[in-house]
């Protein structure tokens, strides 16, 4: 009975005309089609047809819900009740307007929970793989306040910003790698279909090849023997590099300790993590959380094992009397700007205020450093493009100029 109480309205696809005799057309959420009708009415509109939509494609429909997609629901969640708009009704009209399959029914088994007078926390709760710790002690916190709406808009804000940090350190890590793997493909089809072309119209004139052709005819012919073997290796190497990084916790670990000691990504990756630090424990703070509490939750939202330890070490120490800024030096991790900040704001009363602008100021220089790396890629892309495609050519035309020297 449960399941069928959560079970989502069916799609009916409607065409009317509306008071001015102009035919429409549109989709509505329902339970029958004389419901719709009614529905339309309503709105002034007389209907014609009334279909249930096809449930043929709807396996193809249910997407998989992302961050961005929770960051957009509590933007229009906080906005809807900062305008009046009850909790369940505002459920009702977000849930109904995405165009997410997966989101639409997961916004509707919590709107059926908090109907039955589960708290709006509580009901969060019972989704994890969406809704994460940080998020339900806000939502808590703004319960029991009597704020919901307000720390809504901090959750949405800080969604937003930390989803716009990820995607702007993905977008310049994307470019470079997706270069890299069209040159690889390009210079493994010149090599398996191109050079033996090449090679069959040399072999006939009789002469010896130089010295480098002979090496990438050489190479040719071992891609032609073992690309799949080569394919394969990468393949599995990807695979195990992804399954390893997503089951195991040591390896996961060691990939987040070597990143930061990359050269020119272990800057942008150590920053990104102090903005992420400094914005999660600034909108916690503000929402009236304790302290202790909030490194518990800002230790999992770091991004960074290596950040995530010195949180929680971070933790243990406020917990027995220390300041924040003396556990923040113990580290060592964090700069002398920052440093002073979270000083400044716990001598004043306003360390939220002195954190969000500690977020703000890291955020911005991840956003110019990520500007910067993606400048600094391009002409090193194009030098390895050129080397990779352009080695090639000039290997295969080598004997070309060669017999022509001759003539």
């Amino acid at each position: 009975m449960a399941e069928k109480a959560l079970k989502q309205p069916d799609i009916f696809t409607w065409t009317g005309t509306d008071k001015r005799g102009i035919k429409v057309k549109g989709q509505f959420r329902g339970g029958s089609p004389a419901a719709i009708k009614a529905d339309l009415r309503k709105q002034g509109i007389k209907p014609i047809a009334v279909r249930k939509k096809s449930t043929l494609f709807k396996a193809t429909a249910k997407k998989k819900i992302i961050p961005k997609d929770l960051a957009v629901f509590f933007r229009q969640l906080a906005t809807m009740m900062s305008a009046g708009v009850p909790l369940v009704q505002s459920f009702e009209i977000i849930g109904r307007g995405h165009d997410n399959a997966g989101m639409q029914e997961l916004l509707l088994k919590v709107k059926s929970e908090v109907e039955s007078g589960t708290s709006l926390a509580d009901s969060l709760a019972k989704h994890p793989l969406y809704f994460d710790e940080l998020v339900i002690s806000l939502v808590s916190a703004g319960e029991q306040a009597g704020v919901l709406e307000t720390l809504l808009d901090k959750i949405a804000t800080y969604k937003e910003k930390t989803e716009y940090l990820k995607a702007k350190i993905k977008k310049a890590m994307f470019y470079p790698a997706a270069v890299i793997v069209v040159a690889i493909i390009v210079t493994a089809i010149l090599l398996i279909f191109v050079v033996p072309q090449f090679e069959a119209l040399f072999s006939n004139f009789g002469a010896d090849l130089p010295a480098f052709t002979r090496v990438v005819v050489n190479l040719s012919e071992f891609m032609q023997a073992y690309w799949w073997l080569m394919f394969g290796i990468i393949g599995a190497a990807i695979f195990a590099f992804l399954q390893g990084k997503k089951r195991s916790r040591k390896f996961g670990r060691i990939l987040d300790r070597a990143i930061l000691k990359l050269p020119i990504i272990g800057p942008i990756m150590h920053k990104a993590a102090v903005a992420r630090y400094a914005r999660t424990l600034s909108t916690m703070f503000a929402a009236g959380v304790p302290l202790v509490e909030a490194l518990q939750s800002v230790a999992g939202a770091t991004g960074n094992v290596v950040y995530s330890d010195a949180v929680l070490m971070m933790k243990d120490s406020v917990a027995t009397g220390q300041q924040l800024t003396f556990a923040m030096n113990q580290t060592g991790l964090f700069p002398n700007m920052v440093e002073q900040m979270v000083a400044i704001g716990e001598e004043s009363g306003a360390l939220d205020s002195m954190l969000s602008k500690v977020a703000d100021f890291y955020e911005q220089e991840v956003d110019d450093a990520v500007d910067a790396l993606s400048s600094l890629l391009e002409p090193l892309i194009m030098s390895i493009l050129g080397v990779l495609i352009g080695g090639l050519v000039v290997a295969m035309y080598l004997p070309i100029f060669k017999m022509g020297a001759a003539i």
